[in-house]
C-alpha cells in the first residue's frame, strides 16, 4: 500500500487533529517500557500527511531549520552523526512525524535535554517509513542521532576506480524527488521550505561541498561548515565529497571538478557569467549569491540537478565545443523557477520544469541567438511528440495525478516540454514585452514560496489573461491530454537545410559530399539528421552514413546516444560503442532508450542483460530502479 502505512499512533493523529493525546493507556505502558526506542510491534493504519508522497504532519508541526553534524565514512559507506530539527509546533500537538527510509536511528533528544520516545512504521519500498516522535507543546527542537544505510537511495559511494582521477573515493547525493529521507530524517515534502546548516567531516585529502556557502580551498583538517540562509525544500539539500578543485569563471560563477577535468570544465562553462547576466536582465536579480557548478563522475543519473548555489552536472555535457551548455542555462533558470518559486506538490511538477525549459530557451536566445534557441525548441518538440505516443493519456496532462505512485514517474517531457510550449503560447498571445513583465512580477511576488497549479491559474487569470482580454484556452493545456493544436509552430532555416540534406541522401547523393557540406552543423542539426534516416535503411546504409559523418566516434553524448539507438534499430553493429557507452555513462536519459531498443529482440535482450550486469554497479539508484523494472532484472 503506497498511501497508507502501519504504525502505532492515535486515531486523532490519523485525522490530523491538533492537540491530540497519546494512544490508549495500555499502549502508553508499552511505550514507556521501550522509551526512546523504535517500536514496530503494534500496528495501525496511518494515512499520508497533507502531501501524497510524505507522511509528515507539516500542517501541525513544521521544520524551520535543519542543522547536520555528520562524519563521512567511506569504509562503511555511511554518514554518521546527528541532525537537529528546529520546529514550530503550530497545533501544540504531542507528535512530530518525519519521513525516513532505512535510517538507523539511535536516539532522539528534545531541546530540554530529555530523551524522546519515537516509533518507526513498516517500510514502503517507494515512500519509506513515517517516524513518529513524541514531543511537548513547547518543544522548539529535536536532535536525532543516526546512521545512514550503505544502500541509501540518495547516496552514491564511488570507489577510486569509478572516478576520473582513480586515486580517491567519491560521494554524492541526489534528493529529488523523495530521496532526501534516505539520508536525512526530515519532513520531505516540497511544500515545506527550510534553511539549513551543516558541519561535515571528511578525510583530509578530500573536499566537501553542498548546496550552500562553499569553500574554495581544501581544509587540512577535513572539517567543513556550511550555511544555506535562503529557504529551500528538503529535496534541494545536497552534498558531494571528493578530490575536488575550484576554478573561477566570473565574479559570481565557478566550477568544481576532479583536477583531471578542471581545465576542460573551465573552458566549457566560460559563458556562465554571461548567462547569469542575461537571466537577471529578463526576470530579476539572482537571489542565491553565487552560481557554481560541480561536474560529477559519470554515474550521476541526470543531466543536471539544480541544487541552489551549486548545480550538480553530468560530465556528458563536456563536449569540448560548448554545444551542450544549454543544460547549464536550464539549471541556472531553476534559480528562479523551481528554487525561488517551487511546486507545492509533485503533481505540480510542470511549474518547476515547464517554466525552466522556457526560461532556458530565452537565456540561450540572448547569449547564442534566436536560430540556436529555435533548434533547441524543435528538438524538444520532437522529444515531446515521441513521449506523448508512449505515455498513458492521463500522464500527458500538465497537472498530474501521482497519488500512490513514485513521483519520479512525473519526470517526463510533459512537465518539461509541454510546459514550455504552454508558456510559449502565452508569450505569443500577450506579446513578449507584456509576458516578460508578467513573469518577472510572478517570480518577485512568489519568491521563496511554494505554489500549486490552481494558485498559478488564478494568478495568471487575474494578472494577465483578464486584464489583456486574451483569447486562450488554458484548460486544454493544463488538464487536457497531448499537445494542443494551439501550440506555437517553430520554424528553423537551419533545420530546413538538414531536411534538404536528408532528402538528397534518399535520392542517392554522395554521402561524403553531404557530410562535407554539413561540417559546420550545430549538434541539433546532426541530431535532426540522424532522426531523419529512413526506417528502411539497413546495416550497409548505416555503415555508409557512419563512415561519412563519424557518428560512432562523436564526442557529443547527445549525438552518440541517438546514433546508437538508430543503429541498434536497424541492425548496424555498434556493440563495442554501445557497451562502452552503457558502462561509462549513468545518465538515465541516455540509458533508457538504448536499453529499450536492445530488448526488442531476444538476442538483443540477452546482450542488454550481459552489459547491465557489468554496468549496474556504476549506476545510481535513480537509474537502476528504472532499468531493473524495464529489463526484468532481479539483483542477487
Amino acid at each position: 500500500m503506497h498511501k497508507y502505512l502501519i504504525i502505532l499512533v492515535s486515531a486523532l493523529i490519523m485525522l490530523n487533529i491538533s492537540g491530540c493525546k497519546d494512544v490508549e493507556e495500555k499502549e502508553n505502558e508499552k511505550t514507556n517500557q521501550t522509551s526512546n526506542k523504535e517500536d514496530q510491534s503494534d500496528e495501525l493504519i496511518l494515512p499520508m500527511g497533507s502531501d501524497d508522497h510524505s507522511y509528515a504532519n507539516i500542517a501541525q508541526v513544521k521544520t524551520n531549520h535543519i542543522h547536520m553534524d555528520m562524519n563521512v565514512d567511506f569504509e562503511s559507506k555511511q554518514l554518521k552523526g546527528e541532525v537537529r530539527l528546529d520546529i514550530e509546533n503550530i497545533a501544540k500537538t504531542d507528535s512530530l512525524i518525519l519521513d525516513v527510509d532505512n535510517l538507523h536511528i539511535q536516539h532522539v533528544t528534545l531541546d530540554d535535554g530529555s530523551k524522546a520516545n519515537f516509533k518507526i512504521g513498516k517500510r514502503d519500498p517507494i515512500f519509506g517509513s513515517p517516524m513518529l516522535i513524541n514531543i511537548k507543546p513547547n518543544t522548539k527542537s529535536v536532535t536525532i542521532a543516526y546512521e545512514t544505510d550503505p544502500n541509501s537511495k540518495a547516496l552514491q559511494w564511488l570507489s577510486p576506480e569509478q572516478t576520473a582521477g582513480k586515486q580517491h573515493p567519491y560521494l554524492f547525493t541526489q534528493g529529488q524527488a523523495i530521496l532526501t529521507r534516505s539520508w536525512i530524517p526530515s519532513q520531505d515534502a516540497p511544500a515545506l521550505r527550510i534553511t539549513y546548516s551543516a558541519d561535515i567531516h571528511v578525510p583530509s585529502e578530500l573536499m566537501a561541498v553542498m548546496s550552500a556557502s562553499n569553500p574554495r580551498e581544501r581544509s587540512e583538517s577535513g572539517d567543513y561548515h556550511f550555511e544555506m540562509k535562503q529557504s529551500i525544500p528538503a529535496y534541494l539539500i545536497a552534498l558531494a565529497v571528493g578530490d575536488l578543485e575550484f576554478r573561477a569563471i566570473g565574479e559570481r560563477t565557478g566550477v568544481y571538478t576532479e583536477p583531471k577535468m578542471a581545465a576542460a570544465s573551465e573552458n566549457e562553462f566560460a559563458d556562465m557569467e554571461k548567462m547569469l547576466i542575461a537571466a537577471e536582465g529578463m526576470y530579476g536579480k539572482y537571489k542565491w549569491d553565487r552560481y557554481d557548478v560541480i561536474v560529477l563522475p559519470p554515474s550521476f543519473p541526470f543531466g543536471g540537478m539544480e541544487n541552489p548555489r551549486l548545480t550538480f552536472a553530468t560530465p556528458t555535457i563536456l563536449a569540448g565545443d560548448k554545444s551542450l551548455v544549454s543544460l547549464i542555462a536550464h539549471e541556472m533558470a531553476h534559480s528562479w523557477s523551481g528554487n525561488l518559486v517551487t511546486n507545492a506538490s509533485w503533481d505540480d511538477f510542470w511549474l518547476n520544469e515547464g517554466f525552466t525549459v522556457y526560461f532556458e530557451n530565452r537565456i540561450m536566445e540572448e547569449v547564442y541567438g534566436k536560430d540556436y534557441a529555435d533548434m533547441l525548441m524543435l528538438i524538444s518538440e520532437q522529444d515531446l511528440r515521441k513521449e506523448i505516443e508512449e505515455l498513458d493519456e492521463r500522464d500527458t496532462h500538465l497537472k498530474l495525478d501521482l497519488e500512490d505512485r513514485d513521483p519520479d514517474e512525473g519526470l517526463t517531457a510533459i512537465a518539461y516540454d509541454k510546459g514550455a510550449f504552454f508558456l510559449k503560447m502565452l508569450e505569443n498571445a500577450a506579446g513578449r514585452e507584456r509576458w516578460d513583465e508578467f513573469l518577472k512580477n510572478y517570480f518577485q511576488e512568489h519568491q521563496f514560496e511554494t505554489i500549486t497549479t490552481e494558485k498559478f491559474v488564478k494568478y495568471l487569470n487575474e494578472n494577465l489573461i483578464e486584464p489583456e482580454n486574451l483569447n486562450v484556452n488554458i484548460d486544454e493545456w493544463i488538464y487536457g491530454p497531448g499537445l494542443p493544436a494551439s501550440h506555437i509552430k517553430i520554424m528553423s532555416e537551419k533545420f530546413a537545410k538538414v531536411d534538404e540534406a536528408a532528402e538528397a541522401m534518399k535520392n542517392g547523393k554522395d554521402l561524403t559530399e553531404i557530410a562535407f557540406d554539413a561540417s559546420d552543423w550545430a549538434y541539433q542539426q546532426n541530431l535532426h539528421f540522424i532522426r531523419s534516416i529512413p526506417t528502411d535503411y539497413g546495416p550497409d546504409k548505416m555503415a555508409e552514413i557512419d563512415k561519412a559523418f563519424g557518428y560512432s566516434k562523436s564526442g557529443n553524448s547527445e549525438i552518440l546516444a541517438e546514433w546508437l539507438v538508430q543503429s541498434i534499430r536497424r541492425g548496424y553493429d555498434v556493440d563495442k560503442e554501445t557497451t562502452d557507452f552503457l558502462t561509462r555513462v549513468g545518465r538515465r536519459k541516455f540509458l533508457t532508450p538504448i536499453y529499450s531498443e536492445l530488448i526488442k529482440t531476444e538476442e538483443g535482450k540477452k546482450r542488454a542483460l550481459e552489459i547491465y550486469e557489468m554496468a549496474r554497479p556504476n549506476y545510481h539508484a535513480v537509474s537502476y530502479i528504472t532499468l531493473d523494472g524495464m529489463l526484468g532484472y532481479e539483483p542477487q
